[in-house]
């Protein structure tokens, strides 16, 4: 079928196979044009949430940095007659037909990460094919979890805490700037959103791969986390995400006290606000990205997922001691949050106008990553052609 992009609310319902392809290549072409100067180097690494965003960016600079053999565990959809499968679906098997090609160990298991089921299958299979892993990241980012005893469904939810939220956004359809206003949340939304988005099942993850006796001495286990400047903050930090983010850190404190015995760690990473599937539906994120990626390219700082994941692991974790801030958390945000960068992008932020947008923020930046990260807006793809969408979770990629 011929793929032309479906977008909804700054929400892309579709994807392009062959442009999640191309995608993939170019996050591998970097970094095997990079010089890894990590000397630990992890060789064994589980990415729960490994199929698009941080989670692929991670799978893809330790699978190409330092020759690791990588397992992911993602929750997917197959393609079908009538529509393509999910994003996720296609950047996993154009990354695993590439480095099976490359002679490396990529599989994948496909279910929901917060299921005992799958945590249980995926401990089974490291023991089988890895013996253990060195490496665990955990980067979910899902609206809905299940309790794992009564199965009754936790919805998170993105709202502010306390009083209503009312800020500046941009309306991607329209390039327009536009008011929102958004509700603060009762006590029950913010529970349910630490529950889905903070730190249990995560910790849930590690206590079933330490009783299966698959995690190696030493190895560590990093979450991904997200503070943001101060235009975001009453609905990010201290709104509903913010709370279960920080249940998220605290939870890593008590992941280590837990892996002191066989010399492990567990880490935050407060990473860079980007362009992710996740971030494109946060009100007031998308304009602020806009103006962010036009002043950090200007400084040479714009970084992509995989420009991240392959510094967290190259500069981040080098040597024995990881760099950690006062809390213990790893900051790749630091080039984001650097003074003169956040003093520009305010500077800019006061000015903005429908008038002034496409000069005073990188709108077309900003669109060009959002329909990437779907398949779409790649020069050397042809969206004419008629593209085979139905891949099924054991199915081999066909180009």
């Amino acid at each position: 079928m011929k793929i032309k992009p479906m977008v909804r609310n700054n929400v892309c319902l579709n994807c392009h196979p062959i442009g999640c392809e191309e995608l993939v290549q170019q996050q591998i072409g970097y970094v095997q044009a990079q010089s890894p100067q990590n000397p630990r180097g992890f060789r064994k690494v589980l990415v729960i949430g490994g199929s698009t965003g941080y989670g692929l960016g991670g799978r893809i600079a330790a699978a190409y940095g330092w020759n690791a053999a990588t397992l992911n565990v993602s929750f997917e959809k197959e393609g079908s007659e009538k529509r393509p499968g999910s994003v996720g679906l296609y950047n996993t098997k154009a990354f695993e037909k590439q480095a099976r090609a490359d002679g490396k160990y990529a599989e994948s298991i496909y279910g929901d990460a917060f299921s005992q089921e799958i945590k249980q299958q995926t401990a089974r299979k490291i023991a089988a094919d890895l013996g253990e892993v060195d490496l665990v990241l955990y980067s979910i980012a899902s609206p809905v979890r299940p309790d794992p005893e009564t199965g009754e469904l936790y919805r998170s939810v993105l709202k502010p805490i306390g009083s209503t939220y009312t800020a500046t956004s941009l309306n991607l359809k329209n390039r327009t700037l536009e008011q929102v206003s958004i509700e603060p949340a009762d006590e029950n939304e913010i529970q349910d959103t630490v529950k889905v988005m903070g730190g249990e099942d995560w910790q849930d993850w590690m206590s079933v791969l330490r009783q299966a006796g698959v995690l190696a001495p030493g190895c560590v286990t990093l979450a991904l986390s997200y503070i943001g400047p101060e235009i975001t903050t009453a609905v990010y930090r201290d709104g509903t995400i913010g709370q279960a983010k920080k249940h998220l850190e605290k939870t890593a404190h008590s992941l280590s006290e837990s892996l002191k015995d066989i010399k492990g760690t567990a880490l935050v990473s407060v990473n860079k606000a980007l362009v992710t599937r996740s971030s494109a539906v946060i009100p007031v994120v998308p304009l602020y990205l806009g103006v962010l990626f036009k002043v950090m390219q200007q400084k040479g700082l714009h970084e992509g997922c995989v420009q991240q994941m392959y510094r967290l692991f190259n500069e981040k974790l080098s040597g024995d001691a990881p760099q950690l801030d006062e809390q213990g958390r790893i900051r790749l945000d630091d080039y984001e949050m650097r003074q003169d960068v956040q003093r520009e992008v305010m500077e800019i932020w006061h000015t903005l106008s429908d008038d002034n947008l496409k000069t005073a923020a990188d709108i077309d930046m900003y669109e060009r990553e959002f329909m990437q990260i779907h398949g779409f807006g790649f020069d050397n793809v042809d969206y004419e052609q008629d593209t085979p969408v139905q891949l099924g979770f054991e199915d081999e990629w066909v180009k």
